[in-house]
């Protein structure tokens, strides 16, 4: 029986997508399953929210989500999935749109005379359905994209600063790191870790520096050799920030 995805609930645990592991992912072998099993949990959230957009029914994209990872794990649509087309978002999207626009020439040849077999799309034509989607669930993909690379990064530096015993730290610079606390009481939080202030700011400041480099790693391993991860990154900004 097929594995049904399931959101993700720790990122740290995959670390960072990279096409290698999507490569990895293509392998009928034990690592090869894990490797696609990561990438459906990773980012399972971007396509649920653009299915949600798309047919305007919670429930029903949850089950067309679990239907779209469910052929990514029998192990068909993966296949497709090469490097040099780019970015692993911009492939992840497409093949979404690719399978919502098949569901649906299935369930309509069903209304029309059923048991007809929907016709596969060919590569000409999933380009152009992705161009037809609609371009405010492209928005929300693209935002929830970015909030979930961002949270893996933020994982992977919880799971540093825990190693490091450093656990405590992290969890009360939180709200620092992600941008939600920019006037915060620091000499209190200084007095309750038993720290002066200028240490505690030097401490935030070297984890706001970490978090960055680590967010650019989440991004980079998303990206063709080719592509400007300038770019990926300031176009993932700009999607939160349309939020």
């Amino acid at each position: 029986m097929t594995p049904e995805p399931r959101p993700a609930s720790n990122a740290a645990a995959f670390h960072t997508t990279r096409w290698t592991r999507v490569c990895a992912a293509k392998a009928d072998t034990e690592d090869g399953r894990k490797a696609l099993a990561d990438l459906c949990d990773a980012y399972y959230e971007p396509v649920v929210a653009f299915l949600r957009c798309e047919l305007r029914d919670a429930d029903a994209a949850r089950d067309m989500s679990h239907a779209f990872f469910a052929e990514m794990l029998g192990g068909g649509t993966i296949d497709h999935a090469e490097r040099e087309r780019g970015r692993f978002r911009s492939y992840l999207l497409g093949a979404v749109k690719h399978f919502l626009l098949r569901q649906r020439l299935h369930a309509s040849r069903m209304k029309r005379g059923g048991g007809v077999e929907a016709a596969s799309l060919d590569d000409e034509e999933a380009r152009e359905v992705a161009d037809a989607a609609q371009p405010a669930a492209d928005r929300i993909f693209d935002r929830l994209w970015a909030r979930t690379l961002l949270d893996h990064a933020l994982d992977a530096l919880q799971a540093e600063c825990t190693a490091k015993g450093k656990a405590a730290l992290h969890d009360a610079a939180k709200p620092w790191l992600a941008g939600e606390s920019e006037h915060g009481d620091q000499l209190a939080l200084a007095a309750q870790l038993g720290m002066n202030l200028n240490t505690l700011k030097s401490e935030i400041h070297r984890l706001k520096r970490r978090y960055r480099e680590l967010v650019r790693q989440e991004v980079s391993g998303t990206l063709n050799a080719g592509d400007s991860i300038e770019e990926e990154m300031a176009a993932l900004f700009a999607a939160l920030r349309r939020a």
